[in-house]
Parts: structure tokens; sequence; C-alpha cells
């Protein structure tokens, strides 16, 4: 090849024309046309939204019970290496494969990605992948809270191993080329839809067919107490951080005017976030009469960035507060809702993430600007921008149909795993903890001996958790530690009796002393009158031996045990 051939193939790839490069066996859509500083930011893009995962697990575990936030963190992992491996190996040919077999409901094609070394798109091909790739886990992740303190951990291994086919598929009808929603006009910038909704949803009819933790509702409605308040909190700062690359990043580069719109998607998400918080504080302190509950905070702020992904750089200020206000309060209002239906979601998952999600892509139609030059909604603006009504129906149709698609593709896979793994863990089991009958963990503040002498009764099975040692501690040194303990006992122990001794020979010393001279007294008196006995003052009136005064320190007896 020439250095023409290789300028000519160079031009197609930066210009993104749909024609099939001379060196490449993959046709050039819109998702691979990234320039270098396009590549370079959707790669760093890519890194900062991966920390969302730590979020995500920060937050969940906060919520739970002390003896279930390991197992919650495990689920935040196995969500991205089986997910992740799921994602490559037939996710991401779902939703952006270019075969010929694909259609307007499933892309076919691109499986097992790994284009070669020659493949002038490969930079491209990988990138787009790796920004996709975590989105995909994220919207896995979402499922993970609302399953908490109840689910099987095998049976949920198995459930996000298959749980890619539930965010592939729509996220292709939206982002796809192929995709039926896309073709109709469809916006959604982040993903308040494809990864939000799509989690919300499933989240929901997850938290419903495992049915309530052991107790739940019976005290009533009331939120039961959070197992780490400050991770939960801390946890909200990390997808807080991580938003801004989901959102920002989502403009797909920095080229031409991509660097504007990024600027404003990162200032607008930030707007949202405002304007959740304050609603959700004024919220707070007017149910609880001037108290601020920390979930109504954390959950209403994470419902107005649900709600302002979808449309993140086509609003102006004041309407990202509004949509962000009206996200955290439909979020607030729908959790105690929840769990009067009984659907018991530990992290508010299904209002977060589902409710506002839905809110989220409905909004668009109502308030979306033209976002001059891009082609982000194909010169459409929203209802309250001068725009028709088309942009809102099809942005409701979206909704409707990632609904739908949610609730009942997570039912049917939830009843396939449950054939095959039972999804619910074992009463007793739950009771105990996953931490400990999952993964051998033991807490040592959580009350342990008391639920085991309960459950003794019941014949459970506690040889498996038998000699467990509780989380903290080195049993090695702990137990260097009680022979240092007990070889100091033993030497006080000897302190003590070597002292009683000690003062036991100078009481003697002193005893017999006054006895010499209480005796010189007497033999004067005996030298004077020699037919009196001489009576010793220590024994009898007979001077019998066996009558002695005893001693009042003694010697340690044979009943004496030494400490070990």
């Amino acid at each position: 090849m020439n250095s023409s051939d290789l300028t000519n193939d160079s031009t197609t790839l930066l210009l993104g024309l749909k024609v099939t490069s001379r060196n490449s066996s993959y046709v050039i859509p819109g998702l691979y046309d990234l320039s270098t500083e396009d590549t370079n930011w959707v790669l760093t893009s890519s890194f900062i939204i991966f920390t969302m995962q730590t979020g995500f697990g920060m937050l969940e575990s906060g919520c739970v019970s002390l003896k279930n936030e390991v197992n919650i963190m495990m689920k935040n992992v196995i969500d991205i290496v089986l997910g992740g491996f799921t994602y490559w190996l037939f996710g991401y040919g779902m939703s952006y494969g270019r075969g010929p077999l694909s259609n307007s409901f499933i892309g076919i094609g691109d499986f097992l990605l790994d284009p070669p070394v020659n493949d002038p798109l490969m930079g491209q091909i990988f990138a787009a992948f790796l920004f996709q790739l975590s989105f995909a886990t994220t919207a896995t992740t979402i499922v993970s809270g609302a399953m908490a303190e109840r689910c099987n951990f095998k049976a949920y291994c198995l459930f996000s191993f298959l749980n890619t086919i539930i965010y592939c598929i729509p996220s292709g009808w939206v982002w796809g080329e192929h995709g039926f929603l896309n073709q109709l006009g469809a916006v959604d910038i982040a993903g308040s839809g494809p990864v939000h909704l799509i989690g919300g949803t499933a989240a929901f009819a997850s938290a419903y067919m495992l049915g309530p933790r052991i107790g739940r509702y019976s005290d009533g409605y009331d939120p039961l107490p959070l197992g780490n308040p400050v991770n939960a909190c801390m946890g909200l700062f990390v997808l807080w951080w991580g938003w801004l690359a989901f959102n920002s990043g989502s403009t797909y580069g920095v080229s031409g005017a991509k660097w504007q719109y990024a600027a404003r998607a990162a200032v607008m998400t930030m707007m949202g976030s405002f304007g959740g918080g304050i609603i959700s504080c004024g919220y707070s302190l007017w149910r609880l009469n001037g108290r601020m509950d920390i979930m109504d905070l954390i959950n209403g702020i994470l419902g107005s960035l649900v709600s302002i992904t979808a449309g993140c750089f086509l609003y102006r200020a004041w309407e990202a507060l509004v949509i962000g206000s009206i996200g955290a309060l439909l979020c607030v209002l729908t959790m105690p809702l929840f769990d009067r239906l009984h659907v018991d979601d530990p992290v508010g998952a299904s209002s977060v993430h589902g409710i506002c999600g839905v809110w989220g892509v409905i909004a668009v139609g109502l308030f979306a600007d033209n976002p001059v030059p891009l082609d982000t909604t194909n010169g459409r603006s929203g209802l309250f921008k001068g725009g028709d009504w088309y942009l809102l129906a099809i942005q409701t149709l979206s909704a409707f149909c990632l609904t739908c698609w949610g609730i009942g593709s997570t039912l049917l896979l939830l009843y396939f795993v449950n054939k095959i793994v039972p999804i619910r863990m074992d009463a007793n089991e739950e009771l105990l903890g996953a931490d400990l009958m999952e993964h051998r963990i033991r807490h040592s503040q959580i009350g342990l001996s008391r639920a085991i002498s309960a459950l003794a009764p019941i014949k459970i099975d506690l040889d498996k958790i038998a000699g467990i040692q509780p989380i903290g501690l080195n049993p090695g040194h702990e137990k260097s530690l009680a022979q240092l303990r007990a070889a100091d006992d033993k030497l006080q122990q000897w302190q003590i009796y070597l002292n009683q001794t000690e003062r036991t020979s100078e009481l003697r010393k002193k005893s017999v002393g006054s006895i010499f001279r209480r005796n010189s007294k007497t033999i004067q008196i005996t030298e004077r009158n020699e037919t009196n006995a001489f009576k010793d003052p220590y024994k009898g009136e007979n001077n019998d031996s066996s009558t002695t005064t005893p001693s009042r320190f003694t010697e340690p007896d044979s009943s004496f045990v030494w400490l070990d």
C-alpha cells in the first residue's frame, strides 16, 4: 500500500463516512467516528465511569445491615467480572452488531470483539467498546442493591451473567443505528432510559419476585436502620463525581462543537443535582419536623442526576434546576409507596432509577433545545421550546417500551434462574447473614451468638460455620497474646506468694523477739520461785504443743490452680 492509499483511508476514517475501508472488515458508522482527541476523551471518561462501581458498592453496603455488607460488595465485583465478560461475548454485538441479520429489534454481529492490529479502526472500536462496557456494568449494578440481604449469591452470579441481555437489547433500540426507537428519533444522550430506567425496572421486578426481608414490615413501613451511614454518604460523593464523566463523556468527543456541549453537560448535571438536593432537604425537614433523613437527601440527589441524564446538554440552567427538583420529589414520594406495596427495595433503586428514569426520558420532549450544529435531536426541539408534539410522543413511547421490557424480561430471567438455583436464601441463613453463610466472614458486633442460640433448636447445620474467626483479628497474634497474659498472671501470683512469705517471715522475727523478752522475765521469776511451772505463752495450760496458736499467713494449699 502506498502513502496515497493511507491518506485516503485516514480521510475516510475522520469524516466518518459509511463506506468500507479497504483495509477494514468494518463499516464506519457514527459509533466509530472518532478523531484522536475524541478517542482520548472517550477513554478518559470510561475510566472515570468505572469508578461509579465504587460509589454503588459503598452506597449499597452502607444501606444494608453489617452482616450483609461484604456480600453486597462481592455482588458489585461479580457484576463487572461476569457482566463484563458476557458483554464482550455477545452483549456488544446485540446492541451495535452490524451483521447482515441485524434488524430493528436486535443487532447481530461483532461478537467476541477483537479487531486485528492492521485494522485502521482498531483504536476507535476498542474505545467505543470500553465506553459502552462501562454503561452496561452500571446498569447491572443498579439491580444488586434491590436484591440485597436475601438473594442467594450463586443465583445472583447466574443472574449477573445473563442480565447483559436485559440491558443490551433495549440499548440497541435507542443508540444502535438499527434500533427502531433510534430510527423514530428518540433522544437519550447519557442513558436515563437504556441505563437507569432499565436498571430501575429490573430492580423493581427483582425486589417484587424475591419478596420482603424477614420481618421487614412487622413494625410498620419506616425504613430500617442503616448499617453504615458514612459509607452511604461517601458512595453518593463517588457517584456524583462519576456522573460528570457519565454525562459529559456522552458528547462522545471534544472535536468541533462537542467540547462546548461537554462543558454544558457538566454544569447542567450539577445544576440538576442542586435542585434535587434543595427539594429533598425541604421535604425531609417537613416530613420529620425539622430533622434530616439521610436517605431522603442521598436518593433525592441521585434521582435528580438520573432525571437530568437523558438531555444533559439540551437544557438551560433554570430548566435543569426544575427537572432535577421534580425528579427528586418523585423519588422521595414513591419510596414509601413501594414499601406500602410490600416491594422491599433496601436502597430505593426502583424510585431513584426507575421512576426518575421515566421522568428523565419524558423531560427531553418538554425542555430540549436543538443543539446546533449537532444533530442530537435531528433538528427538533421540546414542546416548551416551540417544537411540536412529535418529540414528546416518541420520548413517551420510548419510556413505555423500556419499562415493559425491563420488568417483563427480568421476571422471565429470574423465573429461569430460580429453576436452576433458588433465588431466595434459606430463612435461617438469612437470619445469620450472607457474609457468614456465603463468604465465611464473621462480624464480632452483630449478635451472632444470640442468632445461633435461637436457631440451635431448629437443628440448623452449624458445622460449616464452626471455628470461623471474627474479622479484624489475627488469630495467631491473639493466641500469642493470650499466652503472654497467662505468663504474666503466673508471675503476679508468684509475686503475691513471695510477698506474703516475706511479710510472714518478718512477723515471725518480731514475735520471736517479743517471746525472748517475755521469756527473760519468766526465767527471772522462775529463779525466784523454782516451784512454779514454766508456762509457755504460746501453748495451752498444760504446755500441749498441739494447741499452738496458728499463724495468720499460710502457704498456698494444694487447691491452688495456676492460670494457663
